[in-house]
Formats: structure tokens, sequence, C-alpha cells
């Protein structure tokens, strides 16, 4: 059965992809700010906005909304093939150590990706509360806004986090 995903509706959509086989090629800052600055110039390029984000070790999530239908799976089509380059030549030039430790032939990313419609502010703040606790519930910090790779820092501080976030109640 062919996966369907619902891009007509012009809805915020909360998106989730992850590593192969769950590597953890997110681990290195260089990696994630690839990943963060790709996704920058996906959405400039089709003028798509960014609601939030957490990037994780081996996974992300990410909340964005596109003005026009059908530039959801544009998007993600690009972002991770451009990262999934770009994260290669990394582990390839820079970080020989990790890349001796993984099959180097592997994709960066797994070849889907999980998209869910919201569709009301309530479903938004949920989603939004759930990426943002989620480097506290791994452990790695101690409260959402420590943790540099996601928007938490923006919602709870007005600190700038690598890429504009879009709230949409100021639209």
């Amino acid at each position: 059965m062919r996966r369907r995903v619902y891009d007509a509706e012009r809805h915020v959509h909360f998106v989730t992809f992850s590593c192969y086989r769950r590597r953890k090629l997110l681990d290195h800052p260089q990696a994630k700010r690839i990943v963060l600055g790709t996704l920058h110039a996906q959405l400039r390029r089709l003028e798509g906005k960014c609601v939030g984000f957490v990037l994780m070790p081996e996974h992300l999530h990410v909340l964005l909304w596109f003005p026009e239908s059908g530039r959801l799976s544009e998007c993600l089509k690009q972002w991770k093939r451009t990262s999934s380059y770009r994260i290669g030549n990394l582990l390839k030039e820079k970080l020989t150590a990790y890349a001796s430790t993984t099959d180097a032939s592997a994709p960066v990313w797994q070849p889907r990706y999980y998209d869910f419609n919201i569709f009301s502010p309530r479903k938004l703040a949920e989603k939004l509360r759930y990426m943002h606790t989620n480097p506290v519930r791994r452990g790695l910090v101690a409260a959402s806004c420590d943790w540099r790779w996601s928007s938490a820092r923006f919602y709870e501080q007005g600190r700038s986090v690598g890429i504009p976030i879009w709230r949409i109640a100021e639209e």
C-alpha cells in the first residue's frame, strides 16, 4: 500500500525522519549545522516557514508550513538529498575516526519520513512541547532551552536558534 501525504490544505506539518538504522550521525555539531543550513536554504527557496524543530543524535522533528500545496515533499526530498551529500563529505573528510566505525556506503537518512498534519492550535502546542522536551527525556540536558539544537530557546527566551522561526499567531 502506498503511503499518502496530505499536502493540499496548507496545514502545518509535523515531520520526523531518522538517520539510516538510527546511526548517531547528528552527534557532531557540524552535522547539525549542515542539516539546519540546508533546511534554511530550502525554506527560502520554497517560501516555507519553520514553526519549530529539534535535532537529536539520530533523528529530527520539525514543524513546517508552506504557502502552496505540494511543496512539503519537494522540500524534504531536496533537504535530505543535499544534507546527505554534505554529511557524507563531512564524514569522509573531517570525521574519519567516526566514519571508520560505520558503513561508509550506507545512506545518511532512512528513505521515508513521517508526516502528521496539524489542524489546531492545541495540537501545535502539544507537538512543540513534545519536540522541545525530547532532549530532556533522553537525559541530554536538564531543561529544554539548554539544548542548542532546537527551537526551545526561541520560544522560552526569545533567542536566535540558527534559522528563522515563525510563530503562527504573529501572522
